[in-house]
């Protein structure tokens, strides 16, 4: 039990020393997010279209 209280509180530790972003920084790791996002999902995208190329020519 005791470890549970101190895992509690230290998350009410770690959200009061935390600072809410401004805008500006949203929207930055918004814009990465969806850039890294979009680059994982072409690489799986290209990944599937080769080796749906090999079961046909295979």
């Amino acid at each position: 039990m005791a470890g549970i209280v101190a895992f509690v509180n230290s998350c009410i530790h770690t959200l009061k020393l935390a600072k809410r972003s401004d805008r500006t920084e949203f929207l930055l790791y918004l814009k990465l997010t969806i850039i890294g996002m979009s680059i994982v999902g072409s690489i799986g995208y290209i990944i599937q279209l080769v080796g749906s190329l090999f079961r046909l020519t295979g």
